[in-house]
């Protein structure tokens, strides 16, 4: 409630549906976000794609119940020397059931399905620094002039624009968080058990292994192993499992 100008007073706590939080310092957690309803996790042809941070992002989606969308940005930048790569990353998280979008914030191409996806819903906008999340919003809201910085020529990695997380209403009634870029984020109140949950296909093939404990890792007779060892599930997929597993014991 509004008390004077600029101040105010809390009336009244509602209960959390959802909560984007990450680690902080001393075993803490820090929100990001709450009460979002989807979590667009921005990547971009340049300056490179951090799978691991994706996952990440991912996990905390399916185990968080927040709707995720992949949105693959700077297309225009794509040539041919990347293009197979990045053609095999979109079709494997296609093949998971995410949905992914191509957009290109500069030409403008893409950003009507972008904006279809954001309507009537409350998203955040997360990813590394210089992927264009600012920019993406100064195009679907022309008249927002947000602050964007162009790449470093020397280093060719992204200089951190947004420091807050603002929230911004969009023209088809959604509404859009952009948030400040990182370059790790962490991932909060996940154990051992619950990280294998946060990964659709280890998730589905967790029922088939021999034992019900099973941390897919030297275990014998184990359905993620062999579905890696016979191609059904991404070896790099996997391997980024295995990475996350480590840190978390760490």
């Amino acid at each position: 409630m509004v008390t004077e100008e600029g101040a105010g007073r809390v009336e009244k706590i509602l209960p959390r549906r959802s909560l984007l939080s990450r680690p902080a310092k001393s075993g803490a957690t820090r929100p990001v976000a709450a009460n979002i309803d989807q979590l667009v996790a921005i990547l971009a042809v340049k300056p490179n794609i951090d799978a691991l941070l994706l996952d990440q992002y991912l996990i905390v989606c399916e185990l968080q119940d927040i709707t995720p969308l992949i949105v693959l940005n700077k297309i225009d930048l794509l040539d041919e020397a990347a293009k197979q790569k990045i053609d095999e990353l979109v079709a494997n998280y296609r093949h998971l059931g995410y949905d992914l979008i191509k957009v290109s914030a500069k030409d403008k191409s893409g950003l009507q399905q972008l904006n279809q996806q954001l309507c009537d819903k409350t998203s955040i906008l997360v990813g590394q620094s210089g992927v264009g999340k600012s920019s993406i919003i100064n195009a679907l809201i022309p008249d927002l002039a947000l602050q964007t910085k162009v790449l470093s020529t020397v280093s060719g990695l992204g200089k951190h624009t947004t420091t807050s997380s603002t929230l911004y209403k969009l023209a088809n009634s959604g509404e859009v968080i952009d948030s400040p870029g990182v370059n790790i984020f962490g991932l909060a109140n996940i154990t051992e058990y619950s990280l294998a949950s946060g990964y659709r296909e280890i998730r589905q093939l967790a029922d088939q292994c021999k034992y019900a404990n099973c941390l897919h890792l030297r275990e014998p007779k184990c359905a993620v192993k062999e579905a890696v060892e016979n191609g059904a599930m991404s070896q790099a997929r996997y391997a980024r499992y295995l990475k996350l597993r480590e840190k978390l014991s760490t």
